[in-house]
């Protein structure tokens, strides 16, 4: 477990520094805050078909760190709004911070089912491969498609960050040298 929270650890500091934050920061339409959850829940439970609520929960609770509830809300908003790609990949993002790879790895493959170019999707798809999966090949070949789909996007810039630490430590899966390397 403290591996797995170590290598979340460092794919979100990966991600942050390329100017991103690991999560896809689904939209809320409004601040959040401790007094706040109540509230929400109030409005989701006499709002039955409120999908925007629940995501605004579930984004509250993956702020906190209360990844099990935030995947609750997560799968709730996606019952009513299956094809949200961006509330599929944060709910994928969630199970990864749970401790569960496959689960997140799943998830990602129904998002990408739904939008198969999500850049957002692609890059976690490879953080989670290369970190909690620790299958560079696979970690590799998202960030790829990355780079080629959404060229000069953030997601871009943080998977050539990765690309070029993968190939420049392990060269016989990355591909060689980073890219603009002699």
């Amino acid at each position: 477990r403290e591996q797995s929270l170590k290598a979340a650890q460092h794919a979100q500091k990966l991600y942050a520094e390329a100017g991103g934050t690991l999560k896809v920061a689904t939209v809320s339409t409004r601040g959040g805050t401790d007094a706040s959850y109540p509230a929400l829940k109030t409005t989701a439970q006499q709002n039955p078909s409120d999908a925007v609520t629940r995501v605004d929960l579930g984004n509250m609770y993956f702020d906190a760190g209360r990844f099990p509830a935030a995947a609750d809300w997560y799968q709730q908003a996606l019952k009513l709004q299956p094809n949200n790609v961006n509330v599929s990949t944060d709910l994928g993002i969630a199970y990864y911070y749970m401790n569960d790879p496959d689960k997140a790895l799943a998830q990602f493959d129904r998002s990408l089912t739904v939008d198969p170019k999500h850049a957002k999707t692609l890059l976690n798809t490879g953080i989670v491969r290369a970190f909690g999966k620790q299958d560079l090949k696979g970690a590799t070949e998202a960030w790829q498609k990355v780079v080629d789909l959404a060229p000069g996007s953030e997601e871009a810039r943080a998977a050539k960050q990765a690309l070029d630490s993968v190939r420049s430590a392990h060269p016989e899966v990355g591909g060689g040298k980073p890219q603009g390397t002699p």
